[in-house]
């Protein structure tokens, strides 16, 4: 049975978070708050009860989040200044050679977001698609497109970048199950969205690359792939690792309790970005000249981009409180289950929307996802969780356009007018989100 008066509350609420983004341009952060507060207003909870369900909401939220984030940051701080990521792309490149140098880019992308936020990582290897149009005469766009394709799915889909992160908090999903649905979901997504629309759309729009001087002797000076590869590699394989070790294929029947504690605690993503960023700092720093004031200086210069993320996933914990404390999110619950409308489906529309309306992938991810957190009942598992990040995820990349920071960062780097990026960029990224949402629902049929 729907209450009209709790559902007209959280309603107003989301109305009152997408008015105060779009018309009156104020922070998300504070947004989201504001929105929060006017539906505990709304749905008649006491004052200091909604004061509670922030202070709850937000310390719940971060005591996860905030660590995760903030060591990628900084672990990703050094792979970018210490040209790690151009390292990794120039051996990609050669590798697979000047025909598929598509295929390339798009696994180049693909890797080098794990560490690194999607615009950092963007900017750091555009001058590698400026060198191959000039050289091959063909579109920009048949590089650029690959480049960015894997890009966006590993920001959006893979941790521990910070918005899978972050909705797998509020939801609760584990995190090694998120890491595997998101290689699964992102490998023929990115194949799709890459290098095949790539083709496509070259032959329609034809792009140039503006003269651009690269340093050759600097290329010299980046460290080896191997070591980038198995730095990266480091925090992944470890959090992967822990799930399996704990998951009931092998768990205690094989390995001992004490054992099992210690793995994983090495293999918790505390422990295991600490790990990497340790081995990052001596070997892509301290071993390369990098001096310990220098080191300091990256990796505290770093928290600033991590700082929004941080402040913008606790405000969306705050939200999910608010939903679960008025009991929202139960009769909501009981109403899709009742209609027949899977939760799944819900989580994808709900980022959608939200990302559409106000642009951010960021906020429409943790938007969606304290919208979906307390609809999920006890009895669903853990790699049915990790697929609801998933599709969160896909809803929260559709249809990027002039309200996105992203379609203006790639309309001047690939030199495209608004209607060419609308016809490129914009549709990559629906095609990015419609297929990773058609390949999340049918791995739920398995798992």
């Amino acid at each position: 049975m729907i209450d009209f008066a709790l559902l007209s509350a959280v309603l107003f609420g989301i109305v009152t978070l997408l008015l105060l983004i779009l018309r009156f341009k104020v922070q998300a952060f504070i947004a989201l708050l504001i929105a929060s507060i006017f539906v505990g207003v709304l749905s008649g909870m006491e004052p200091l009860a909604i004061i509670k369900a922030i202070q709850e909401g937000m310390g719940s939220t971060l005591g996860f989040v905030a660590v995760v984030v903030g060591l990628g940051a900084m672990f990703g701080a050094i792979l970018e200044h210490s040209g790690g990521a151009e390292s990794l792309a120039t051996f990609l490149l050669s590798k697979f050679g000047e025909k598929r140098s598509s295929w390339a880019l798009m696994l180049t992308g693909f890797i080098v977001a794990i560490p690194v936020f999607f615009d950092v990582a963007f900017i750091i290897l555009v001058p590698m698609i400026y060198a191959l149009q000039r050289k091959t005469g063909k579109s920009l766009l048949l590089y650029g497109i690959p480049l960015l394709a894997g890009l966006a799915i590993t920001h959006s889909f893979i941790p521990p970048t910070p918005g899978p992160v972050a909705v797998a908090d509020i939801v609760k999903a584990d995190l090694g199950w998120v890491i595997f649905f998101g290689f699964l979901t992102g490998i023929p997504t990115a194949i799709v969205c890459g290098p095949l629309f790539a083709k496509y759309i070259a032959k329609k729009i034809h792009v140039d690359a503006p003269v651009l001087q690269i340093d050759s002797d600097a290329i010299k000076t980046f460290p080896p792939v191997g070591i980038i590869i198995s730095i990266i590699s480091i925090p992944i394989v470890l959090i992967v690792l822990n799930t399996l070790l704990n998951s009931p294929l092998i768990g205690e029947e094989f390995i001992s309790k004490n054992i099992l504690e210690w793995l994983g605690m090495i293999g918790h993503p505390f422990s295991a970005l600490i790990i990497a960023n340790l081995i990052a700092w001596y070997t892509l720093g301290l071993r390369r000249g990098f001096t310990k004031d220098k080191l300091l200086d990256i990796t505290t210069q770093s928290m600033g981009p991590a700082g929004i993320i941080i402040l913008l996933t606790g405000a969306g914990g705050v939200f999910k409180q608010m939903l679960v404390n008025t009991g929202a999110g139960e009769m909501l619950a009981n109403y899709f289950a009742d209609q027949g409308v899977s939760i799944l489906l819900f989580s994808f529309i709900a980022a959608a929307l939200i990302r559409i309306l106000q642009g951010s992938a960021t906020v429409a991810m943790i938007t969606a996802a304290g919208l979906t957190s307390p609809l999920l009942v006890e009895t669903i598992s853990e790699p049915q969780k990790a697929l609801i990040v998933i599709a969160i995820a896909s809803g929260a990349t559709i249809m990027s356009h002039v309200n996105d920071s992203g379609f203006w960062l790639v309309s001047k780097y690939l030199g495209l007018s608004e209607k060419e990026t609308f016809k490129s960029w914009t549709v990559m990224t629906t095609i990015l989100a419609l297929t990773g949402f058609l390949t999340a629902s049918l791995l739920s049929l398995f798992f």
